[in-house]
């Protein structure tokens, strides 16, 4: 599953908001220059210390995410995703956000709440591609990890299958003894037959 990190990371360096101050401003371009050279712990920093002085600060926010999934700190980036979900009003941010994250739960192996993101990713945006493979993916993903029960039949099937083969050394081990069964009966029934002095008499 693939994150669409590099994307948002380009664009919020292009897109500069008039409210920011221009000192926010150069922090945010700092930690972009950290991210853009792999140095994701730095760079989070950076963002950090960007949304400090305004928490409101989307663009920080995307980016703080991006490096945390980056450093691998999922937690922090899911958490920082689901902020930006509850703050973020713009059009094209929201779906992103909600994809981000699902990519994350995703890497995680939480795969209802990564469906569940990837749907709201789909009710914003219904042409975002990645967001409807991804869920797909992870669909499959839980039905493999989730099967759903069997049949009584398929059960006695599979049953029947995993019994083990007689061999062949059984199998006449098994007929001597039915032989050697039948003939006790028949003994049996000679001494019988014997005793009562050969069986029935005729009427003449």
């Amino acid at each position: 599953m693939r994150i669409r990190l590099t994307i948002l990371l380009i664009l919020f360096i292009c897109c500069n908001s008039y409210g920011e101050s221009q000192e926010v401003e150069k922090i945010i371009q700092s930690g972009n220059e950290f991210y853009k050279k792999q140095q994701y712990e730095q760079a989070a920093s950076e963002y950090s210390k960007a949304i400090g002085p305004d928490s409101s600060n989307t663009r920080a926010l995307v980016n703080l995410g991006n490096s945390s999934y980056k450093k691998n700190s999922r937690d922090e980036a899911i958490k920082i995703y689901s902020e930006l979900v509850a703050k973020t009003k713009k059009i094209g941010l929201l779906p992103n956000s909600y994809y981000n994250k699902g990519v994350v739960l995703g890497k995680q192996q939480k795969l209802e709440e990564s469906i569940e993101t990837y749907k709201n990713a789909l009710r914003q945006n219904p042409d975002n591609t990645e967001a409807r493979e991804n869920l797909q993916k992870a669909l499959l993903e839980l039905k493999k990890k989730n099967p759903p029960p069997k049949k009584e039949k398929e059960k006695k099937q599979q049953k029947q299958q995993q019994q083990p083969k007689m061999s062949q050394k059984e199998a006449e081990q098994r007929l001597k003894l039915m032989e050697q069964k039948e003939k006790e009966v028949q003994q049996r029934l000679q001494k019988e037959k014997s005793k009562t002095g050969g069986g029935q008499t005729k009427d003449w």
